[in-house]
């Protein structure tokens, strides 16, 4: 068989053993925290997380300088707890994420009761740092913190999030079959906000790796 074009490289988050961790696919929880429920107008008392997908192509690693995304006058971070899962859906790693967004359209699509994924599915809006095994590391004290050009933007407990990490696989398991390479961005805090080129953006959470990130200063 003649193949039409070449095939895509593997998509792989470091480890902090040196290992790759090879990404199958990507879900995102929305919603999950009560602040930033609150911040964008929504209610927080709903019965089932709320999921979105972004194709594994999407991520960026650490460090990275990220061209500004096209279409948009108003990209939002949103940083995150990234976990990895192992065999069984047992969890193999944790990391920092953002879920970066394209704020604008995603209002556009929600007024017009349209889908928003173009507002959240495009080039380079994933980006995750190394993943450490949870072998390693107890998030049960855990806290997030999101800083825009070494400002604080975000905080937060991880025990604030709606729905535990447990809760999330165990509600994703019912609508499709996890696999060892599945992603989950766990959802963002309150303190969302514009990026502009020439920003630089940082997420960590105690006890992981933190990423680090930046925006070109030029648009495409």
């Amino acid at each position: 068989m003649t193949k039409l074009h070449t095939a895509p490289k593997p998509v792989a988050l470091s480890i902090t053993d040196g290992r790759a961790f090879p990404v199958r696919r990507i879900y995102c929880v929305g919603r999950n925290y009560a602040d930033h429920v609150a911040e964008m107008g929504g209610n927080p008392k709903t019965s089932a997380p709320l999921f979105f997908t972004k194709s594994r192509e999407t991520v960026v690693a650490h460090g990275a300088v990220i061209p500004y995304p096209t279409l948009t006058e108003n990209l939002h971070y949103e940083g995150e707890l990234v976990v990895a899962l192992g065999q069984d859906n047992e969890i193999f790693g944790y990391g920092c994420g953002l879920d970066m967004t394209r704020r604008d359209l995603q209002a556009a699509a929600k007024a017009g009761g349209k889908a928003w994924d173009m507002s959240k599915n495009f080039d380079h809006s994933a980006p995750i740092g190394t993943l450490t095994p949870a072998s390693k590391i107890d998030l049960t004290d855990g806290e997030i913190e999101t800083r825009l050009n070494g400002k604080t933007v975000q905080h937060a407990p991880l025990s604030h999030m709606i729905w535990s990490v447990e809760n999330i696989i165990k509600s994703l398991s019912s609508f499709v079959t996890l696999a060892p390479g599945d992603i989950i961005l766990t959802g963002t805090p309150a303190g969302v906000g514009p990026v502009q080129p020439g920003d630089k953006i940082s997420v960590s959470i105690t006890g992981l790796e933190s990423l680090n990130v930046s925006y070109a200063t030029s648009t495409p």
